[in-house]
């Protein structure tokens, strides 16, 4: 399924049970806040629903054992020039890290038969395709990512709007002619309150959840790189 269609899927399907949330369990000090707090829930539902993802991709991008666990067993298949050892272990592993090394290991296995490749366009070709599968790779790590900041402005936004109709509401209740009526003043300010702790909190949500996850794709990315950049010194010194 495309990104674009998962996102649609999870927006109304977010949308239709934050109606839902809003009418038949949210507490009635909570409902005071008007409809705009259906958008609210919606939008934490879909938070909820990205973070989750973004879990359980991440994990399984980071393979099956521990990462220098990993590298090492790889090190050692490739210090013993056992590079079928080296694709096995890849297997094993998956991931990332490991389908990246894999298809640089492999491309070396095929240059390896063809004699009209110079030891020094061998290594440019692995490079090269090590370089490729890292790009393909990499918007595997940051998808959502987008989806999370959006709704961290969005959020506030929306909170914003609920804020400014509940005390349209408000001095709308103190314009009336006569006595103000006291209860419409105070729904106003409920709604205001409420929509702006709903819009903040929810935002604060999405941008903790965007920082964490930026922050271990950049360690993981770090750590592919300088993965990448001592099995392409280890290939190239056997040909020294």
């Amino acid at each position: 399924m495309k990104q674009g269609s998962l996102n649609l899927i999870i927006i109304f399907g977010a949308a239709i049970i934050g109606y839902a949330i809003y009418e038949y369990m949210l507490p009635q000090f909570v409902k005071e806040g008007g409809p705009l707090v259906a958008g609210l829930v919606a939008l934490s539902i879909m938070v909820l629903t990205y973070v989750i993802e973004r879990l359980l991709s991440l994990k399984k991008a980071g393979g099956k054992s521990p990462l220098p666990k990993f590298l090492q067993a790889l090190v050692k298949n490739l210090n013993e020039n056992d590079i079928t050892a080296a694709i096995t272990a890849c297997d094993k592993q998956r991931g990332s890290l490991a389908n990246i090394v894999k298809s640089g290991l492999i491309r070396y296995q095929e240059t390896e038969t063809k004699k009209d490749f110079t030891k020094k366009e061998r290594m440019e070709e692995v490079k090269r395709v090590i370089e490729e599968s890292t790009m393909l790779e990499m918007p595997i790590l940051e998808k959502n990512l987008i989806s999370l900041s959006t709704i961290a402005s969005i959020s506030t936004m929306w909170g914003l709007l609920g804020t400014v109709l509940g005390m349209i509401r408000a001095f709308a209740a103190l314009a009336r002619a006569g006595a103000p009526d006291a209860t419409q003043l105070s729904l106003g300010i409920s709604e205001a309150l409420i929509n702006t702790a709903g819009g903040i909190a929810i935002a604060i949500a999405a941008i903790v959840s965007y920082n964490f996850f930026t922050t271990k794709i950049d360690g993981m990315t770090y750590m592919i790189d300088e993965a990448s950049k001592n099995i392409l010194m280890n290939l190239q010194s056997k040909h020294e």
